[in-house]
């Protein structure tokens, strides 16, 4: 699957904006509210551990590349 770069930007620059604060401060790391509602619905492994890095469970590669897919796929184009 093909992704569109522009779209995935689009994205990233508008979950920064809806976790600013102080009018534009953002912290680098996700939204912890954020992670343990993924993980208390079975898509990610538990975020509090000390590793910097949580694993997608198989629903949530499948859902994920679901939602990826349509919000940012790249329709092919008719050559007709």
């Amino acid at each position: 699957m093909d992704y569109d770069q522009a779209r995935i930007e689009d994205a990233v620059l508008a979950l920064l904006a809806v976790f600013s604060f102080d009018e534009g401060r953002v912290w680098k790391g996700f939204d912890f509210d954020v992670m343990d509602s993924l993980h208390s619905q079975g898509f990610i492994s538990d975020p509090k551990s000390k590793s910097k890095s949580v694993w997608l469970t198989p629903e949530g590669i499948e859902r994920g590349r679901e939602i990826a897919e349509r919000l940012f796929g790249s329709s092919p184009v008719d050559t007709v």
